[in-house]
């Protein structure tokens, strides 16, 4: 069996048994075609003689190509899976992927927004929302839940009716690999979300429906189920929310990205700052591991460093 065949079931056996995003499967493919187009062009079409001068060979090439540490240690761990797997099905004897390494991504700090500008921000949003603009109601809507519920883009999009809980004030969301979790959101975010699915998204509906029958527009009939609607009537697109909470965010100062991730990454920090048990927040946010949930620890430290710098007189 060629590399070709064997990668095709592999990328088919990761998106069905492993519950993989299009997205995370997306970039296994983008890695291991690389890595068999590397392998053939070193007369190496057999699984059993991809060993780990291979996959070494073909880290070095890329790192000689000057990929990130970040890109390098993706592909490590793209082969490790596919090497693995192929070991497993008895394809080959030995598995070289145990004994390839790569260097450690480096983990920057991820840009968190402090408390009192976000709650201006928000209230900016708010003020907008106050009039009849049904679209300025939806917004409102989307940063109130992704700050209260540290939800992820994908997450909020994804998002059905009936995945909202208005009277325990909860979210049903599926995360990466498609596990599902419930997750609060406060009283604010309640306020928010009520006025939209009350009045903004019904309006938004309709407008979409009017347009759809006179040709105007692709819109949607009164049964969409999604929770956040665009102009059209259809479910709102990632890249959407990404717009709207970059806009949100630039007037604030700070480095760092300015999507709907630094508003995970401030109510996680947030969380934190105020007590919140580490677990608890690793529950939260749907992370799979511990130490993923452990960089805000580092940002609460860092935060508490830079106040003593400023505020100590011996500082």
């Amino acid at each position: 069996m060629d590399l070709d065949r064997l990668l095709d079931e592999y990328l088919a056996h990761v998106r069905a048994e492993r519950g993989y995003s299009q997205h995370t499967v997306s970039a296994y493919r983008a890695d291991l075609v690389d890595l068999v187009r590397f392998a053939v062009d070193r007369g190496v079409d057999d699984p059993g003689a991809v060993d780990l001068g291979v996959l070494r060979d073909w880290l070095w090439t890329a790192t000689e190509r000057g990929l990130a540490r970040a890109s390098i240690a993706r592909r490590a761990a793209s082969a490790r899976g596919f090497t693995a797997w192929m070991h497993r099905r008895g394809l080959i004897a030995a598995d070289p992927g145990l004994r390839l390494r790569a260097p450690r991504a480096q983990r920057t700090l991820p840009r968190v927004v402090t408390e009192r500008a976000l709650a201006e921000a928000l209230a900016g949003l708010a003020e907008r929302a106050s009039g009849d603009d049904p679209v300025a109601v939806r917004d409102a809507a989307i940063a109130e839940l992704l700050y209260a519920s540290a939800l992820r883009v994908s997450e909020l999009v994804g998002l059905d009716l009936v995945d909202v809980d208005r009277r325990r004030r909860t979210v049903r969301v599926t995360g990466k690999g498609a596990k599902e979790r419930v997750v609060p959101y406060g009283a604010p975010a309640a306020r928010a979300l009520d006025r939209y699915l009350e009045v903004a998204r019904p309006a938004m509906l309709s407008a979409a429906t009017s347009a759809a029958r006179e040709g105007a527009g692709g819109g949607v009939g009164p049964a969409s189920p999604a929770v956040f609607l665009g102009v059209r009537g259809g479910r709102l697109g990632v890249r959407s929310v990404h717009r709207q909470v970059a806009a949100l965010l630039s007037s604030i100062p700070g480095t760092g990205p300015s999507g709907p991730h630094a508003l995970r990454h401030s109510a996680a920090t947030h969380l934190l700052d105020g007590g919140a048990d580490l677990r608890a927040v690793q529950e939260f946010l749907g992370h799979a591991s511990l130490g993923t949930t452990q960089i805000y620890t580092h940002v609460s430290a860092e935060r508490l460093k830079q106040s003593y710098q400023t505020a100590h007189p011996r500082a």
